[in-house]
């Protein structure tokens, strides 16, 4: 089995008023029942806004501290969601379930470890 990371690519700013928050909200919650109950659900979240954010960056012996994003964008990642599935297909069919119920791209990408090597 592997790890897959769905992050969800949303766009700054409120959402446009054409978008239903509350049939949002319902779709992802009935997702990740369903992702429980199939097995597959490992952990997710929302993430609080860029603006919230710290980078740190090495520099020779110091660690400076950024605030905020250090990259400039229009999108930033909203929330994520952790999947444990046997392949890239079936995180993918996960990975469209989600950006049909959030309405927003989503990104999928494994883990470099299968899950049965964490400790």
């Amino acid at each position: 089995m592997k790890h897959f990371l769905l992050s969800i690519q949303q766009p700054d700013g409120p959402p446009p008023a054409s978008v239903d928050m509350e049939a949002v909200i319902r779709d992802v919650a009935a997702l990740e029942g369903d992702m429980r109950a199939a097995g597959v659900w490992v952990f997710n979240d929302h993430l609080l806004p860029p603006d919230t954010s710290t980078v740190l960056r090495a520099e020779g012996d110091e660690v400076l501290t950024i605030d905020g994003p250090y990259a400039e964008g229009k999108e930033h990642i909203g929330g994520i969601a952790v999947i444990r599935v046997p392949d890239l297909d079936t995180a993918l069919e996960w990975g469209g379930r989600l950006t049909r119920a959030t309405r927003l791209p989503v990104e999928v990408r494994a883990f470099q470890r299968d899950a049965d090597q964490l400790a």
